[in-house]
């Protein structure tokens, strides 16, 4: 089997807002072969640029178009693919949107040689350690009041979900108005349920964030997550050695294998959280994970795209003994819900099951596609 064409088909919605929500805008990636067979991947970061990396014509040796350095290629050289992409742009990648690029190549790669195998993704990674992932909702915004709080928490719980993460603003603004917002989640969620925080990067400095982390441990807090900016490895290693709580880190701020190993020994941080679709695709995170259980940590990654990212986290998180929770976004967009054809939710019992057909298990709605591509 060869690689005949990658194609980088950038989606976007009539109205995009600055607001935290990946689903606003895609870009779908496809890999095509000499057989017939068409692997599907996605990636979070601006849709046009990511084309530009796919498409782009070879500078030189270090500075070429992922596309180019693909063709003719065979797909079951996943890993081999996957370190000659990271040469071939070393010049201007190795982090950020050339890694989120190849992110989405990569989970096509691996769609691909699913269905060439008709196995699911898990079970070419070495095995199936969890047949279905609790999720937890991601809810964004926190709220304004207690009572809008304490009314999405309780919501949350009557859609079956037995874990939650509130996000962001206006947290962080104040000690005593945080630890009153986080009161009112938990009142909502009771006392079974696990409760996150995700602080986004609301604090400059480990001495702003101390007072409100140690104050909001009362309410059994699962983690608090990305308190302080990715460069302040030093203070996230502080807030690890001060809380009793978990502290979280990595999501859309870190790369490949190599910063979340600065992350985890440097930063110390409890709960790892690479995303799928920027932190180096399934290959990479595959690699990360494995340094999570080496190194004793909790491994939940990143995940707020939509339902194609939904599917590719699962067959990896099947994979990993150290597996704990898919996050699950519920500010869901056409995107996010209807991009692919299959329909991701808990079941009653708060879990979801990981896709067992060939690939990752889903199908791409081409309507979608077609009434939202640029």
């Amino acid at each position: 089997m060869k690689i005949t064409k990658v194609e980088a088909i950038p989606i976007r919605l009539p109205q995009v807002t600055t607001a935290i929500d990946g689903s606003q805008d895609d870009c779908i990636i496809k890999i095509h072969t000499d057989e017939g067979i068409i692997g599907i991947g996605e990636v979070d970061a601006p849709p046009t640029v990511v084309k530009a990396i796919v498409d782009a014509p070879t500078s030189h040796g270090w500075a070429r178009g992922l596309a180019e350095v693909l063709i003719g290629e065979d797909p079951f050289d996943v890993e081999q693919l996957w370190n000659k992409m990271y040469q071939s742009t070393i010049y201007y990648g190795r982090r950020g949107i050339v890694i989120s690029a190849m992110s989405g190549i990569d989970i096509a790669l691996w769609d691909t040689i699913g269905k060439a195998s008709g196995k699911p993704i898990h079970k070419l990674l070495g095995g199936s350690y969890h047949r279905k992932i609790r999720p937890y909702a991601s809810i964004y915004p926190f709220g304004n009041t207690q009572a809008e709080i304490t009314k999405k928490a309780r919501k949350m719980i009557g859609d079956h979900f037995t874990a939650a993460k509130f996000q962001c603003a206006p947290f962080g603004s104040d000690p005593r108005y945080d630890v009153k917002m986080v009161r009112a989640a938990r009142e909502g969620l009771g006392r079974d349920a696990d409760l996150m925080i995700d602080a986004c990067m609301c604090w400059s400095n480990f001495a702003q964030a101390i007072k409100t982390a140690k104050a909001i441990e009362q309410f059994d807090v699962y983690w608090l997550e990305a308190p302080l900016p990715p460069d302040d490895l030093d203070g996230y290693a502080k807030l690890a050695d001060a809380c009793d709580m978990r502290i979280a880190g990595g999501d859309l701020n870190f790369a490949t294998r190599y910063e979340f190993a600065d992350l985890i020994d440097r930063g110390k941080v409890d709960v790892v959280q690479p995303d799928i679709t920027h932190s180096g695709g399934i290959t990479e995170l595959k690699k990360i994970s494995e340094l999570t259980l080496l190194k004793g940590r909790d491994f939940v990654p990143h995940s707020y795209k939509t339902g194609l990212s939904i599917a590719a986290t699962l067959q990896l998180l099947a994979s990993v003994p150290n597996a704990t929770f898919l996050e699950f976004s519920v500010n869901e967009s056409i995107l996010r819900r209807s991009l692919v054809k299959q329909r991701f939710w808990p079941d009653d019992d708060g879990y979801i099951q990981v896709p067992d057909a060939p690939g990752l298990g889903v199908d791409l709605n081409d309507e979608i596609v077609r009434r939202y591509k640029i």
